[in-house]
């Protein structure tokens, strides 16, 4: 493991696996309750900078998961399997050392961070969910078809020239435009997700991220899964935000035992464009 620090509370750090390196960002090391925190997709580990500098007591390691940010893409051949990225993160806190930890995950980060709390009981001690409980539940009829789309995407020619940009600001508008973020979260994020070379600025994300996944968990493995949560878990959700019945988080939030839940403003990324709020609730939550 090798660190650099940084002129701020944060330190760069880069995460060697048996099989893949990962990029995080670690703020206020040693400060406290040690914290892994996974990002949404395509997002990054700089999702967590505005959360992580109102939580000064917390150890906080936001994880770039493989395809994004700083860490290492999957080999050629390899898809982005949504349970591989358990491992992925149990590697990453046995190459910190680290035996117990809470985990805080956003969007895809918080299904993966349910997935791990369900499995993993005896090494998680808090659990915090923002926008994401459990992984997308699939409907096992639509199995097949996702197959067959997955395989020809893989299976497909691909194209190995990268567009490139004169600066970050047609990367941040298109960044914008993708999801509700505004300029800001959307800059930090597009910083740590490009590359620059002499042809000038690329996306580092893998651009396998948007395939179709071969197989997805179902509605009722999500179902499984949930109720084997035993840490104290915190879900903050937007307040005003639809979102899709497929989620299915009232039916949800009834399965995991002792549940809180607190409602907020800010949109999907929410811990991003409303970080006061967010961080005052995870603060109480670890000084309960």
């Amino acid at each position: 493991m090798k660190e650099t620090a940084d002129f701020d509370s944060a330190e760069s750090l880069t995460l060697e696996t048996r099989w893949i390196r990962l990029g995080a960002r670690r703020f206020h090391a040693g400060a406290g309750p040690r914290v892994i925190a996974l990002h949404g997709w395509l997002d990054n580990a700089a999702s967590f900078e505005p959360l992580a500098a109102r939580l000064p007591g917390l150890d906080i390691l936001a994880l770039d998961l493989p395809g994004h940010g700083l860490s290492d893409h999957r080999p050629p051949g390899q898809h982005y399997h949504f349970v591989d990225f358990v491992a992925d993160v149990m590697a990453a806190a046995d190459a910190l050392g680290w035996k117990r930890f809470a985990l805080i995950g956003h969007s895809m980060g918080a299904g993966i961070a349910s997935l791990i709390a369900a499995s993993f009981p005896e090494r998680v001690e808090r659990l915090v969910l923002i926008e994401g409980l459990g992984p997308w539940g699939d409907d096992p009829k639509d199995c097949a078809s996702h197959l067959a789309e997955a395989t020809r995407q893989i299976l497909a020619p691909t194209d190995v020239r990268q567009r490139r940009y004169p600066s970050l600001e047609p990367m941040v508008a298109a960044r914008m435009k993708a999801g509700d973020l505004d300029e800001a979260s959307a800059r930090l994020l597009v910083e740590r997700n490009s590359g620059r070379d002499e042809g000038g600025l690329f996306w580092r994300t893998d651009p396998r991220l948007r395939y179709r996944s071969p197989i997805y968990i179902t509605e009722e493995q999500v179902q499984g899964f949930l109720p084997r949560i035993s840490a104290p878990t915190l879900f903050i959700r937007d307040a005003e935000r639809v979102v899709p019945a497929q989620y299915n988080w009232d039916a949800r939030e009834r399965m995991i035992a002792g549940l809180r839940v607190v409602r907020l403003t800010g949109g999907h990324h929410l811990h991003m464009r409303n970080p006061g709020p967010v961080a005052e609730a995870i603060g109480a939550f670890f000084g309960g």
